[in-house]
């Protein structure tokens, strides 16, 4: 490959390779092992450009899905390895793509003597390993492993055609975010999420998912102050609460280990968030305990019409911008910034049928209700 076709690998490249430099030096100064390989820009320009374009390319009518990772065979445990190794070049990735679309399986991408070359696929990846992954035709998501084994991901970038955004915790909106989006960042102070915010991470993923629309408000446990901004009877109201998230949960840590016990999570996950399509909103306590779905939200006895809120890009650098809620879509929106005003201890979850995702919560440093957009944290 004689240099980069695809004008945002160059863009996107010299931040990315600051981000993991940064992180990869974080990891040391904490004593971690089996570190991955830093990628430069040319590993990260050659990566990004060589799967934009694999991406467009269909098999039998399919566009390709895949991920490719950065690292040696060596790097990995348990490595497919090819006889002869392939060049790094769109068509081999897409007739390889079917192989490995299937989530936490990665084609490795290596280089010898300047030439790329994809070795063969792994699921096992050292810790802040350099992987990209293709969503869509002409999607692309430049990540990280949480850790070691974690199976769970950090997104660094999103690459869309021409657009770019590159994912941060520097934004300035971002003094006191919620524990929801500080862990979906992948902020330090979120390393030790409990196990119920990150099933609740999952539920955000399959409510985006299942395509209908629907909101979803995270309560605390053991409270009653959220029914004070619900209309009239829940007619799916749920008594005594639906505890089959939380009785998960609570299960010991060998058993957590097994896989039935993660397929069995996954169930309960979807079904879960299958409730938030249906008209109204879905309350689940920070523990995950169902209590209602469908429920109609109104505005709280003497409580002011919330009128602005606090639009926040997820970007580095980015600067909010003071909005009225129906900025943000419609009725549902505007509801769930309302009740993220009265209940502030409380957060509302907001899917759109076209993707969009939005995490409303009030911040105390700003004295307001701000919009978190966190599809692209989702993917």
């Amino acid at each position: 490959m004689s240099g980069p076709a695809y004008p945002a690998a160059r863009a996107v490249a010299d931040s990315v390779r600051l981000r993991f430099s940064r992180l990869l030096a974080e990891e040391r100064g904490r004593g971690a092992q089996d570190l991955a390989s830093e990628p430069d820009n040319s590993a990260i320009e050659a990566v990004v450009d060589a799967a934009f374009w694999a991406s467009l390319l269909r098999q039998e009518h399919y566009p390709p899905k895949f991920s490719l990772a950065f690292l040696a065979p060596d790097q990995s445990r348990l490595p497919l390895t090819f006889e002869q190794r392939l060049s790094l070049t769109p068509e081999n990735i897409a007739r390889l793509a079917p192989a490995v679309e299937r989530p936490g399986i990665h084609l490795g991408v290596w280089r010898e003597d300047g030439e790329f070359f994809i070795w063969g696929a792994t699921r096992k990846l050292p810790v802040m390993c350099f992987v990209l992954e293709v969503i869509d035709p002409g999607m692309l998501v430049i990540k990280h492993p949480r850790g070691a084994d974690s199976g769970k991901f950090i997104n660094v970038a999103v690459l869309e055609g021409d657009r770019i955004r590159v994912l941060g915790q520097k934004s300035v909106t971002l003094d006191d975010p919620p524990a929801l989006v500080a862990a979906l960042l992948g902020a330090e102070a979120a390393a030790s999420s409990t196990d119920a915010l990150r099933v609740i991470i999952q539920l955000a993923a399959s409510m985006r998912a299942h395509s209908r629309g629907g909101s979803l408000l995270v309560v605390p446990h053991g409270t009653e102050a959220w029914r004070e901004s619900i209309v009239g009877p829940t007619t799916y109201a749920v008594s005594p609460p639906y505890s089959e998230l939380a009785s998960l949960i609570r299960e010991d840590l060998g058993e957590r280990s097994q896989r039935r016990w993660q397929e069995a999570l996954r169930r309960a996950v979807d079904a879960v968030a299958g409730l938030t399509a249906v008209d109204g909103a879905m309350v689940l306590t920070d523990e995950c305990d169902l209590l209602a779905f469908g429920a109609k939200i109104g505005r709280r006895d003497a409580w002011a019409r919330v009128d602005h809120v606090v639009d926040t890009e997820l970007m580095e650098g980015a600067i909010g911008r003071t909005l009225h809620p129906a900025h943000f879509g419609g009725a549902r929106h505007l509801s769930a910034a309302q009740f993220a005003q009265d209940q502030i201890d409380s957060q509302a979850l907001v899917a759109s049928q076209d993707g969009r995702f939005t995490v409303f919560a009030w911040s105390v440093k700003r004295a307001a209700v701000c919009a978190y957009r966190v599809e692209a944290l989702l993917l």
